[in-house]
Parts: structure tokens; C-alpha cells; sequence
């Protein structure tokens, strides 16, 4: 691995009700070729002990990822990987601290401008697993007479709607590890447009057999605010279990690409830095 390789940090962000363990495999993969890998759990999720009926703002449930960006060192900066509803969490990052992203990577992810604020958006973002019947159990942490608080897919569900190309052993171990989302973190969430968020390269990499954000949705959020980059795997909602390899590979790819562009911009300023000094 070159030394610019080493130099490259990501981030990886999961989805709703994931954690920082669904990344095992890419983790893996990423420290295997001298990456520097962070795998992080938003409020409630994975390890974090905090209650998914207690977060009442998507403010709050993102601390983690925004204390991070916050807590780097002056001219440090990150790669960003989010997968599902982690897209919203980069795309909050991207308003933010733009200047501390190299790159914004969704994986089957929201990939919402500004969120939740049209008609449209919810089109586009929101799954529609109603085909596959009564698929979620609702918690009901503020009283049974009020909207409810969290809410996770069924157990006997969510091996055929987010891993049915997985192994039998990483579904099983998802469906012991998945935790309740906090529902009202994600209502109505917005974003402020940042003075630097168009500085971020973002690339989208489109799981082709989703049964979560369906292709035509996927499609819809491209042409709505388009990525430099878009890559098709041919995978489930899930490709960090179904195809780690597929999904490392174009990782890879687009940081490689992302990088390739810095060094020839770097090179044509160098020449024209040159030029202006021998002009006289």
C-alpha cells in the first residue's frame, strides 16, 4: 500500500437499526490494505446504551458522527461510507464540515439535498415494504396513546426484505444484534444548505436487487441531485454481508478515481503556479 494510502481515513455510518457491527466484513477488508477504518454507532444504536425512545431529534441521534468530524485534527479529513439511512447522516455532515470530507460515499442510502422537506423527497426515500404485509413492530415509548417511538422490522422478515442473498449466519447474527430505530429522530428531518456542501464529491453505489430502497427510488434520488459517480452492484439492501468483496472494490474505485482527479488537479496548478513565476 502507497503512503497515500495510508493516509486515508474512512468513516463508515450505518443504516436504521444497524450498527457499527454490520461493517465487520468491510472493516476487514479496508485494515487488511492499511486503511484507517472508524465503524461508528449513532445514539441508541449498536453498543451505545442510550435509549431509541428517548431521541427525540435527528440532531442528537447523529452526535456521533458530527463530534467526530468536530474532534479532527485542523487539516485532517475523512472519506465517509453511509449506508440506507446513514445517507442522511453524511449528507448532515456534508452541510456541516464539508471541509472536513474528502469524499461521500452512499451505499443504498438516502441521498436527499436537503431531506425530508417535499412531497417528493418522501417519494423517493422512504421504503414501502407494504407488499410483504404487517413487516414492523412499533414501540410505543411515550404511552400507548401516543405516536409511536421506535420501531424494527419483524424477525420473520427481515431475512427476506434486508438480507435474502446473505448468508444464513449473518442474517441470524443481524437479527441478534439489531436494535429498534428511533422513529421520531427521522420525522420531518431537514438540513440547512452549507456555504461549502457542492466542495464534496459524493458517489452512490446502487444495489440492483434491493427490496428496501427500491431501484426506481435509487434512480429518482441520482437525477434529483447527482453524484460524480455511480456504481451498480449487483446485490441486496445488504451488500456489506452479501458481497463484501463487490462492495470494497468500488470503494476502492471511487476513491481511486477521487484521488486520481486531486493529483491532476494538483499537477495543472503546480504548471500554472511555474508559468506565472517565469512570465517576467
Amino acid at each position: 500500500m502507497s503512503d497515500t494510502g495510508k493516509e486515508l481515513h474512512f468513516v463508515m455510518v450505518h443504516g436504521f437499526g444497524h450498527g457499527a457491527w454490520c461493517w465487520y466484513k468491510i472493516r476487514t477488508l479496508l485494515e487488511a490494505s492499511d486503511y484507517k477504518v472508524t465503524c461508528l454507532d449513532l445514539k441508541g444504536s449498536g453498543i451505545d446504551r442510550s435509549d431509541p425512545n428517548t431521541i427525540f431529534t435527528f440532531q442528537d441521534y447523529n452526535k456521533p458522527l458530527i463530534d467526530l468530524l468536530s474532534n479532527l485534527p485542523e487539516n485532517e479529513k475523512v472519506i465517509l461510507v453511509g449506508h440506507s439511512a446513514g445517507g442522511l447522516s453524511l449528507t448532515d455532515a456534508i452541510h456541516r464540515f464539508a471541509k472536513k470530507i474528502h469524499l461521500a460515499i452512499y451505499v443504498a442510502a438516502n441521498m436527499l439535498r436537503h431531506g425530508f422537506v417535499t412531497p417528493q423527497d418522501y417519494k423517493d426515500a422512504v421504503p414501502d415494504l407494504s407488499k410483504y404485509g404487517d413487516v414492523t413492530m412499533m414501540i410505543y415509548g411515550a404511552g400507548a396513546d401516543k405516536p409511536p417511538t421506535s420501531m424494527i422490522i419483524k424477525e420473520e422478515f427481515q431475512s427476506q426484505i434486508l438480507y435474502h442473498l446473505s448468508s444464513k449466519e449473518d442474517s441470524t447474527l443481524a437479527a441478534m444484534l439489531l436494535r429498534p430505530g428511533p422513529l421520531r429522530a427521522f420525522a420531518g428531518v431537514h438540513f440547512t444548505e452549507g456555504p461549502d456542501a457542492d466542495s464534496v464529491p459524493r458517489v452512490f453505489i446502487r444495489t440492483i436487487h434491493d427490496r428496501v430502497i427500491m431501484q426506481e427510488q435509487q434512480d429518482a434520488m441520482i437525477r434529483r441531485w447527482p453524484p460524480s459517480q455511480v456504481f451498480d452492484l449487483e446485490g441486496e439492501h445488504s451488500p456489506f454481508f452479501s458481497a463484501p468483496a463487490d462492495l470494497f472494490g468500488f470503494l476502492l474505485k471511487g476513491v481511486y478515481r477521487y484521488t486520481a482527479r486531486m493529483q491532476k488537479q494538483s499537477c495543472r496548478s503546480m504548471i500554472i503556479s511555474k508559468m506565472w513565476l517565469h512570465s517576467d
